[in-house]
């Protein structure tokens, strides 16, 4: 059953999923709508148009699916989609998109700590964690499995690869590949992730021809086309080398090595 505090002010034109809660002071606009089993804390504000799945999670405080901070908008009906299950902690801002026909899109079992940001037209995969006050310009392209450190800004179009982490505090202007740590100021690519992929299952021999694959590209001083030209006459073909692959050739601000 659905339940709303007697102080929320829920439109007559959202749409509730069973077993919504509601807290107290919450605003819930119209075109919203909530998956079943969604749960809203104290003063959570959501906008539409906007559209979650079942069992996400918004805490004190959380505004999301506002008007895009982008001076080209013009009042465009844009949209936000989040996936199932994901949890949006105290004051964490996420904003549709600028575009009429456009979404800023969240995906499934995401974590966006306290007062992150999420700005118009980004794209969040799976299983993504923005650590508390990290935040992404517009555009940003998040893939399954990122973590992003606290206090971390990451630069308008800027793409980052699945199961790349990136240390806290530390300015984003370029892409990071697939599969790889990176810290520092400027930032710089550190290692792989190893920890975290064998925690996700990546079997010994996928991770033997991504220390391959990261020796060639990342320490061998060649460039770009050399590297990628090497790793393809010395690396397995297996598809998490082939991802990189094809992040690495579709770059286009610039790579984080």
């Amino acid at each position: 059953m659905t339940k709303i505090h007697p102080t929320a002010i829920v439109d007559p034109q959202a749409d509730l999923g069973e077993g919504v809660e509601v807290g107290p002071y919450c605003l819930i606009g119209p075109a919203v709508r909530l998956g079943a089993g969604c749960r809203l804390a104290s003063m959570v504000r959501i906008d539409g148009p906007s559209e979650f799945g079942a069992e996400c999670r918004f805490y004190h405080g959380a505004a999301i699916g506002g008007d895009p901070q982008d001076l080209k908008y013009t009042g465009a009906p844009s949209k936000l989609v989040v996936g199932e299950r994901s949890i949006f902690r105290e004051f964490c801002t996420v904003h549709r998109a600028t575009e009429a026909d456009a979404a800023t899109r969240v995906g499934s079992d995401c974590l966006i700590m306290a007062y992150a940001h999420i700005a118009h037209n980004c794209l969040v995969g799976d299983h993504v964690i923005l650590a508390n006050s990290a935040n992404l310009a517009g555009h940003v392209e998040l893939a399954d499995f990122v973590i992003i450190g606290g206090v971390t800004p990451v630069h308008q179009f800027v793409r980052i690869g699945a199961h790349a982490i990136i240390g806290g505090g530390c300015r984003v202007p370029k892409d990071v590949p697939p599969f790889v740590l990176a810290a520092g100021h400027p930032l710089e690519v550190h290692g792989l992730n190893s920890v975290g992929l064998r925690r996700r299952g990546f079997s010994a021999e996928t991770l033997r021809e991504l220390q391959k694959l990261y020796r060639i590209f990342f320490r061998s001083g060649l460039v770009k086309e050399e590297a990628l030209e090497r790793i393809s006459q010395e690396c397995a073909a297996l598809p998490e080398i082939e991802a990189f692959v094809r992040f690495v050739a579709h770059s286009e601000r610039g790579l984080t090595r």
